[in-house]
């Protein structure tokens, strides 16, 4: 695993998709943005990432309740969640995005919630401003694959899984967004692909969990 944490990537993921699906940033040519609009990102993306300190890890069976108070939005992590908040600048205003994430020993784990209606943007173009958005926070390259559309609980969702490299190494992870009428979440578990049946036991603890008032 790179020396970035692995709970830092998903911090910096997260913010980045918010980013590139709100319309802020063309997903394929963000470098190319106007100064005064390359310096509102960096300043947004950089904002809800402090340096990363140690996080703890758990087994399944010692599992964290984890709550976003302003949407009640819960879910099981294994273990103390790292917390980032930040207000993602929009034409008319900006969007409030909080993002949990746990470092374990196979990767990371997590889930985002944007304060935006879950119908302002379509799914698929959520799944591709993450996958943009990688790329753009020199993350390596990203691919999505298995692209499916469910329902939980009533609520629109997609799921996908995601392959990667970062220098020689490659990963693997899953992601599934839920829209609802005040949010978007964003579900993700990431890391290398020698721990795959790990990662996938990982998110599926995370998916079955999750809990949207």
């Amino acid at each position: 695993m790179t020396h970035r944490s692995r709970t830092q990537r998903l911090a910096l993921l997260s913010t980045a998709t918010a980013l590139v699906t709100a319309g802020l940033l063309p997903s394929t040519t963000a470098f190319a943005a106007p100064p005064h609009r390359a310096a509102a990102v960096a300043s947004a993306v950089a904002a809800p990432t402090p340096p990363p300190t140690p996080a703890p890890t758990a087994s399944p069976a010692e599992s964290v309740k984890t709550t976003d108070p302003p949407s009640g939005i819960t879910a099981e992590l294994p273990g103390k969640a790292k917390v980032r908040s930040g207000a993602i600048p929009m034409e008319g205003g900006s969007i409030d995005a909080r993002v949990y994430g746990v470092d374990t020993p196979d990767g990371a784990t997590g889930f985002a919630v944007y304060d935006i209606p879950g119908d302002r943007l379509p799914l698929e173009d959520a799944l591709k401003g993450f996958v943009d958005a990688y790329g753009l926070m020199g993350g390596g390259t990203l691919t999505s694959s298995d692209v499916r559309k469910t329902t939980v609980d009533g609520h629109p969702a997609l799921d996908a899984t995601l392959t990667g490299k970062e220098g020689d190494e490659s990963m693997t992870g899953s992601i599934r967004f839920i829209s609802d009428d005040d949010h978007l979440v964003m579900a993700l578990t990431y890391g290398g692909a020698e721990n795959e049946k790990d990662l996938e036991a990982m998110h599926q603890q995370l998916l079955d969990s999750l809990q949207i008032p």
